[in-house]
């Protein structure tokens, strides 16, 4: 069985204004014995964000899980003001070996709002059934244009490695040493966006290429079944409690899925885990 734990940790700000990466790996052993973690809006030297003490985040929660190989996706990389560098993105802590790691930058359109680079972290793991590649993402918040445009970069990217399967390249030795590839993929995240918007139903669309299509695995196995709230649900700040966090699997993994769990009770961020269970 393969444990998959997806989880928008707003820096370790809980709803009780507390910064702990502790408490939230703890948490998410409580819900789950995880194969997978999959991590947004962790953070490095960024103490101009809400009671943050500007540590580095991604080496603290690669100390946390020590037998789990640790991979950083950095999505925003700014100065700060005496010549360091501030970090902030997502993060993939695997305890199955991880073969090749890959970084896209996601479409970056102009738009008036408040709005920051973004990017899909792979990393492909070897599990009992063979390689699986594991995406993770926090797409815009602030704007429906950015985020469909970010939508068709998802797809790009699972279009071209479907390409790679079906088009081997040549081996060769250093740099061009050769590594798994497949088409079956999990691709979780923060989407910014609700089950009913255009842009989700988007990221389900066949591909010209016939690269197996990504499922949301809520409806895979509940059908029309709503969607936990996994936003806004101890905090409205941001409006009223919905489902912005979804996990999705290509279309041949559908049979191998096993459950899916939205955890309510978790207040260690303003977001709450969700935890996916596949034969694998």
């Amino acid at each position: 069985m393969l444990r998959i734990i997806t989880w928008n940790i707003q820096w370790g700000l809980g709803i009780d204004g507390r910064v702990d990466l502790e408490r939230l790996i703890a948490e998410a052993r409580g819900i789950a014995d995880f194969d997978v973690l999959c991590l947004q809006e962790v953070s490095d030297n960024f103490d101009t964000l809400k009671n943050n003490d500007g540590s580095n985040q991604f080496a603290a929660l690669a100390a946390l899980l020590p037998g789990y190989t640790a991979v950083e996706g950095v999505a925003l990389d700014i100065p700060d003001e005496a010549g360091g560098r501030r970090r902030f993105g997502n993060m993939i802590l695997s305890r199955l070996p991880v073969t090749q790691v890959l970084r896209y930058t996601l479409p970056w359109e102009a738009a008036p709002t408040r709005n920051m680079p973004r990017l899909v972290l792979e990393a492909t793991v070897e599990t009992g059934s063979g390689p699986l590649r594991i995406m993770t993402t926090h797409l815009e918040y602030s704007s429906d244009k950015l985020r469909r445009a970010q939508v068709e970069g998802i797809r790009e990217a699972h279009r071209t490695a479907h390409e790679r399967v079906i088009t081997l390249r040549e081996d060769g030795a250093g740099t061009y040493v050769r590594h798994p590839v497949t088409s079956s993929a999990v691709l979780t995240g923060d989407f910014n966006m609700r089950h009913e918007d255009g842009a989700k139903k988007r990221l389900s669309d066949p591909f010209e290429n016939g690269a197996p299509a990504l499922v949301d695995a809520w409806q895979a196995l509940n059908g029309e079944k709503a969607h936990p709230w996994s936003f806004c649900i101890y905090e409205q700040q941001h409006g009223e409690p919905h489902c912005c966090d979804f996990m999705f699997v290509t279309e041949d993994l559908v049979p191998r899925l096993r459950s899916m769990t939205y955890d309510q009770r978790s207040q260690a961020s303003d977001h709450q885990p969700v935890l996916i269970e596949l034969d694998l």
